[in-house]
């Protein structure tokens, strides 16, 4: 498991996530644990090392 730091893309906080490596690719919604609004995230691996990570607004929400 790898602990990420990102900025939520609503409220600005900092914002810590638990991330697993055994998963190579992975695209979900989870709300900001500030201000609880949707954030879609999506990041890839390859092996132990995180080589993306996005984070993006819901539109329409």
């Amino acid at each position: 498991m790898i602990e990420h730091f990102f900025t939520c893309p609503y409220c600005w906080e900092r914002i810590s996530m638990v991330l697993d490596p055994s998963e190579e690719e992975s695209d979900y919604i989870e709300d900001c644990e500030v201000c609880c609004r949707p954030i879609e995230l999506r990041f890839r691996f390859s092996g132990e090392t995180l080589v993306s990570f996005e984070v993006r607004r819901m539109e329409g929400i």
